[in-house]
């Protein structure tokens, strides 16, 4: 046995110095030396297979049961047992399990630059008045949260951005979502992203880096409800509170109806307590106003006053007529002063006066016409009209028969 198993490894190994095989890791098992044993199997047959230590601690993924995975390395016969297994010296996920590995790296990259920090994430407004939903119009979630909001609080308004939530182009709408509603004011309190569950495929719009940023960098808090509670996405991870589902959500974002009344009734009893004490401070202040006679006789001071009034009354008719009396006086004087200096006073005794016509100045000298002057004479009792012929000018008596 032990020379045909000789000859069997040496036709073996030489002939298949190195194979490349997939398979689902099945059976996994590490031993206190740290080599690693494993069975790779297909829906036809199963490989034994093994991975030395030195390589199996430089993976830079969890190996686990399930796990598809894309093998490279040589094929060796072991003895002992008389059968043929497959030393790993390369070993990768495969299909959905190379997918897992690059979200996995990209985690560890994101996590690096703090998108996942619990010292940015930032409280949600107790009292929100509109909230921003980002889902699927159709989906079971946006019925679910709906129903949780109204059951919970009313009074607040709901704006629904419609996205796709998977498959091809979802994670760019999300994304294009996140950017609109930076773009406009809409005067939202908080972001609610949500879906139903799913497999991790359906989810895996969730995990585009691109979602994870837009859901980091949002200027409004973030709320994300992916999937049930096992399901946990990146842009879980980057949201400033999870919620487990839909309904969970609602109940983060909005108080109930009994916690708002529980709300209320504190500060009513609070504002009670807070007057009571009030009370109790100015009592005393209020009891020694109101032992005040203002108080106590408050028609004493209408009258008081009522009689200050009269009594103002009384003084200023009284002032009212001195004043007048001493106007009067002067208005006398003044009136007899300009009597005195009147010329009509002057006319009265025989005198007249004569003033240019129709200018009206008063003529002093007779140099100051010339012939064919119209002049006016006004005498104590009415005026008469004459044109100058001649003018004597030198003090000379004017004979009866030189006329003007």
């Amino acid at each position: 046995m032990s020379e045909l198993t000789i000859l069997i490894k040496e036709v073996l190994e030489n002939i298949f110095p190195s194979v490349a095989v997939i398979g689902e890791v099945a059976d996994l098992s590490v031993a206190r030396s740290g080599h690693c044993y494993l069975t790779l199997k297909d829906e036809g047959a199963q490989l034994p297979a093994v991975i030395w230590r030195s390589y199996r601690e430089r993976l830079t993924f969890d190996l686990h049961d399930g796990l598809q995975v894309l093998c490279r390395g040589r094929l060796e016969v072991y003895p002992p047992h008389g059968r043929y297994q497959l030393i790993v010296e390369e070993i990768e996920p495969s299909g959905w399990g190379a997918k897992e590995l690059a979200l996995r790296r990209l985690k560890e990259r994101l996590a690096r630059e703090g998108l996942f920090d619990a010292a940015r994430k930032r409280p949600l407004p107790r009292w929100p008045r509109r909230i921003g939903v980002i889902t699927s119009p159709t989906g079971a979630a946006i019925h679910d949260f709906l129903t949780a909001l109204r059951e919970r609080f009313r009074a607040v308004d709901v704006l629904i951005i419609p996205v796709k939530v998977q498959g091809e182009g979802a994670a760019e709408e999300i994304t294009q979502a996140f950017q609109w509603l930076e773009k406009y004011d809409w005067n939202l309190d908080v972001i609610v992203l949500t879906r139903g569950g799913g497999s991790i495929e359906d989810l895996w719009a969730f995990n585009e880096e691109s979602v994870v940023r837009a859901v980091a960098s949002s200027r409004i808090p973030v709320v994300s409800a992916v999937g049930h509670e096992i399901d946990v996405t990146l842009a879980d991870l980057a949201a400033d509170v999870r919620a487990l589902t839909p309904t969970d959500a609602a109940s983060k974002v909005v108080p109930s109806q009994e916690e708002l009344e529980a709300v209320l009734a504190g500060y009513a009893m609070r504002l009670r307590a807070h007057l009571d004490l009030r009370l109790k401070a100015v009592r005393p202040h209020l009891d020694a106003m109101a032992s005040r006679p203002v108080f106590r006789f408050p028609k004493d001071l209408v009258y008081t006053r009522s009689q200050e009034v009269d009594e103002w009354e009384r003084r200023l008719e009284h002032a009212g007529d001195r004043f007048l009396e001493r106007s009067r006086m002067v208005l006398t004087t003044m009136a007899a002063r300009l009597e005195s200096l009147s010329p009509l006073g002057v006319l009265s005794r025989g005198y007249s006066m004569t003033l240019t016509h129709p200018e009206g100045r008063v003529v002093r000298e007779a140099a100051s016409l010339s012939p064919g002057t119209m002049v006016q004479t006004r005498l104590h009792q009415g005026s008469f009209l004459s044109r100058v012929e001649e003018v004597h000018g030198d003090g000379e008596p004017v004979h009866p028969d030189q006329r003007i």
